[in-house]
């Protein structure tokens, strides 16, 4: 029998393990192609994989409640035929691709009896198939750089059979409505392996491995080490944060840059249309659609902040991605993206920052929502504070932190002398990362956010 093996995916950046939830199946069920196999909780997002291939379900290794690391098999599909086994993909990181074009354009009679054996192979910017996507390949005829071109709806945009299948037949129809386009996407999960070490720390054990989950006390486990002192273990969710915080600071040389930005206008043009702007899109309109927009704007006007780096290699991104940081019910914190912010305008931006913000306050963030970030945006005006110096969010390279926006006396000049006005105040802070943003750049980038909002056009 040909025995395929299904692994923890990868669902998102600086993810190592996950924490099985519940199984959809039992040993002995028949499965059919994308049947959801298990649901699966990690730090970021909970998510329910699929199949990546039909057959007798022979092996469950690990039981609900267990957490298990990136890439541990978890269960054995029984997919018939020769005695051989296969290996799924454990997530964008672990991804499995087959394969030079002359193997996928070998005979279709002996390649239906045998997969390349370029199968094992494995990169984290490749894409992987399952071996019935081959099989139908091999059968149409179609090279691997044709196959690759073929845009796939399955899971983490997977090429799916009834992907395949009906792009032979409109292939065997003469062409009509074949697409053909393949997106252009750097992985940030690779950006993040090669530019960033592994913290390792007697308060922060290095995640990931069985060994470090099976030794691990119970996050409930609370012991008391000496009088008036009670000690209890982070949760999973805080363990992630604590190491992500601390390589990032171990990656990056951090410096901030800090401004006060006059938002009177655009206090009142709020005022002005905030009821009206509810009643016509559905959601509050609040301060962060506007300073997104701005933000966006200045990525646009100062690429070299929307960057990430590779060693001694500075990598552009071609999108800006802003993730909003968003504080969850449990006092942990998640950051989901608005992907391509510089061109939704004010209302779009609105929606999408809405939506994301309350998908991540019931835990139904997927793992798209939290993927390909380029900058990211933290709201300390959300907790009453003036301003916060942030640590980066890797790979990333700069963060901006809004405070809280209050009514203070200013000095204004006017045709008839300088006067004392009311005005409402607000301080944005800019970290960044001074390997490649220095106080010039990062200067510049921070007073275009400020001009743009304290001359805000309505």
């Amino acid at each position: 029998m040909s025995r395929f093996e299904i692994k923890m995916p990868k669902l998102g950046e600086s993810i190592t393990e996950g924490t099985i939830v519940s199984w959809s199946v039992q040993v002995g069920d028949v499965i059919k192609e994308d049947d959801v196999l298990f649901e699966v909780n990690t730090a970021k997002v909970s998510a329910e994989i699929p199949s990546p291939v039909e057959g007798k379900i022979v092996e469950i290794l690990f039981q609900e409640g267990d957490t298990v690391a990136v890439g541990t098999v978890v269960a054995v599909v029984d997919m018939g035929g020769d005695d051989e086994v296969s290996e799924s993909p454990a997530g964008t990181a672990e991804s499995t691709k087959v394969a030079a074009a002359d193997n996928v354009a070998s005979d279709a009679s002996a390649a239906a009896r045998e997969l390349p054996e370029a199968q094992a192979a494995k990169s984290e910017d490749e894409r992987w198939y399952s071996p019935v996507v081959l099989q139908l390949a091999r059968e149409a005829r179609i090279l691997q750089e044709e196959l690759d071109k073929i845009p796939g709806t399955g899971y983490q945009g997977r090429l799916s059979k009834k992907d395949i299948k009906r792009y032979i037949i409109r292939k065997q129809n003469g062409g009509a409505g074949v697409a053909v386009a393949k997106p252009d996407v750097t992985p940030a999960s690779k950006v993040s392996a090669a530019a960033a070490p592994k913290p390792v720390s007697a308060a922060s054990p290095v995640q990931g491995t069985s060994a470090s989950v099976a030794s691990r006390p119970s996050s409930a486990t609370a012991t008391s080490s000496a009088e008036g002192i009670e000690v209890k273990e982070m949760d999973r969710v805080r363990r992630m944060i604590a190491d992500h915080m601390v390589m990032s600071k171990h990656t990056s040389p951090h410096v901030t840059t800090l401004v006060e930005v006059d938002m009177t206008k655009l206090v009142k043009w709020r005022e002005k249309n905030k009821e009206a702007f509810l009643k016509r899109e559905g959601v509050k309109l609040t301060y962060m659609p506007a300073i997104t927009e701005a933000t966006a704007k200045a990525l646009v006007a100062y690429p070299q902040v929307n960057v990430s780096v590779e060693g001694y290699n500075i990598l552009f991104k071609k999108h800006i991605n802003v993730g909003i940081a968003v504080s969850q019910n449990d006092g942990n914190l998640i950051v989901p993206v608005v992907r391509d912010a510089d061109r939704l305008n004010l209302s779009g931006l609105a929606i999408a920052i809405d939506g994301l913000a309350a998908k991540a306050r019931v835990n139904k963030l997927t793992p798209d929502d939290i993927a390909g970030g380029t900058f990211t945006i933290t709201n300390f005006g959300t907790f009453k504070s003036l301003f916060g110096t942030p640590i980066i969010n890797q790979p990333q390279v700069a963060i901006l932190g809004v405070g809280v926006i209050e009514k203070k006396p200013a000095v204004m000049e006017t045709p008839e002398g300088d006067v004392i006005a009311i005005r409402h105040k607000m301080y944005l802070s800019l970290s960044y990362d001074h390997r490649v943003v220095d106080g010039s750049l990062g200067g510049n980038f921070l007073y275009f956010i400020k001009n743009y909002l304290e001359n805000w056009n309505e």
